[in-house]
């Protein structure tokens, strides 16, 4: 993504609005203060908050039970009536629901439009998390279930339905669309509604994610060489990096083609010059392990699409989990996509979002695109946190990348400001 112009390649894809409520940020621009000033927006809890949640007192006596996490605030508030709900059905409905829906009227609110008095047509691709509320809350209630029914249950729970309920709540007549694709699932939304524009299913789309866990002031069991880290902190391609921790978050973009947008007057934010999505098949050490041969294809596709040199992109926000197997193979992957056109070495800075409020899962990749994109409006890049020296696995200093530790001045020579961002799942 990039500062816009148009070219012969794939139209491109302007974001035309923003919203999100993140780890210590109730909105998009409290997002980009924490960012800017390097926050760590993870809560530590004591015994005492954890055992008030209901939280089994042996559990916090085991030593690898880590008492953090990247909480969400105000979870529980909703304005049903505003979205003609009753307050049984606001009652029984997953928050992930109310928290997208949400999100969806500020986006459309953002970029200035009214889904009742636009004429052209809008899409939702969307996906959830798991559903905790549903698992934890309402199974062992079979009152409350009985009361509204099973079916409207069924419905106001499963992650199918949170696209199309947007669509119905707020009349958009475009194509609604489920993504599940695990941790990549809201960068996949957004690629997806970029085909969607580009083949002209619709006018304008709203892509994103939603994770929320329904305790939100809970830990974690640390596994050796499982994905969460011991200590409630995820340090990015660090020699000490043993792992990531999660988070609870929603993100969403609203898409236009560019042509659209400019001729509209929209509030150009960035622009997507190219994307791309496929999978590492069976080549590789486990099914939960990425491979560097798929990642560097799928990163070489994307600035193939877009039409760009790699040298001149000067930031990627990584998928950057802290793992002790994911980190070398992500920067491997990068490094070999980048070598197809340059040798150019330490030009392009690299973060990841998840130092900074753990991984949002369906939202993470949203999130990542999010950051990127106040990146390039506010011309500053902001730190990656938690990082001292490089992971030993990681060759930095003959890859064209260097990890970004400090707010600085977003400079490129003489070229547009351009962004790679990755998720994998």
């Amino acid at each position: 993504m990039d500062n816009w112009e148009t070219h012969d390649g794939m139209e491109p894809i302007a974001i035309v609005g923003m919203a999100g409520r993140f780890p210590g940020a109730k909105n998009v621009d409290e997002f980009w203060q924490n960012l800017r000033e390097g926050v760590e927006s993870i809560s530590f809890f004591s015994d005492e908050e954890l055992e008030a949640q209901g939280i089994d007192p042996v559990l916090l006596k085991n030593q690898n039970y880590v008492k953090a996490n990247g909480l969400l605030s105000d979870v529980e508030m909703f304005d049903a009536s505003f979205f003609g709900f009753t307050p049984k059905e606001a009652e029984i409905m997953d928050p992930q629901h109310r928290l997208f829906l949400e999100c969806a009227w500020e986006v459309l609110e953002n970029a200035g439009y009214d889904p009742e008095t636009y004429d052209g047509q809008i899409g939702v691709y969307a996906g959830a998390g798991l559903n905790a509320y549903l698992l934890y809350n309402l199974v062992s209630n079979r009152d409350q279930i009985e009361s509204v029914g099973v079916y409207q249950t069924f419905i106001s729970n499963d992650k199918d339905f949170v696209p199309t309920r947007v669509s119905y709540k707020l009349n958009l007549t475009g194509p609604s669309v489920n993504v599940s694709t695990a941790c990549s699932t809201s960068l996949v939304t957004v690629q997806m509604g970029c085909q969607s524009l580009l083949n002209y299913q619709c006018d304008m789309v709203l892509a994103g994610g939603v994770s929320v866990g329904i305790t939100q002031k809970t830990g974690y069991l640390y596994q050796e060489g499982m994905i969460l880290s011991p200590d409630g902190h995820c340090r990015a391609f660090d020699a000490e990096s043993q792992g990531t921790i999660g988070g609870n978050g929603v993100g969403i973009v609203l898409l236009k083609r560019l042509s659209d947008a400019l001729a509209d007057g929209d509030n150009i934010h960035a622009v997507i010059k190219g994307s791309a999505i496929n999978n590492d098949g069976s080549l590789k050490v486990g099914y939960t392990a990425p491979s560097v041969e798929g990642q560097a294809a799928v990163i070489s596709e994307a600035q193939a699409i877009a039409q760009i040199e790699a040298e001149t992109i000067s930031y990627v926000e990584a998928h950057g989990t802290g793992t002790v197997l994911g980190d070398p193979i992500e920067i491997t992957a990068l490094t070999q996509a980048f070598r197809a056109t340059t040798q150019k070495k330490g030009f392009c800075a690299i973060g990841s979002v998840k130092t900074n409020i753990g991984h949002l899962d369906t939202a993470a990749g949203v999130a990542g695109l999010i950051k990127t994109v106040l990146a390039l409006k506010h011309e500053m890049l902001p730190p990656s946190l938690h990082f001292e020296k490089p992971n030993p696995k990681i060759d930095f200093a003959n890859s064209p990348f260097y990890v970004n530790t400090t707010l600085r001045e977003w400079k490129t020579d003489g070229t547009k400001r351009r962004a790679g961002v990755s998720s994998f799942g």
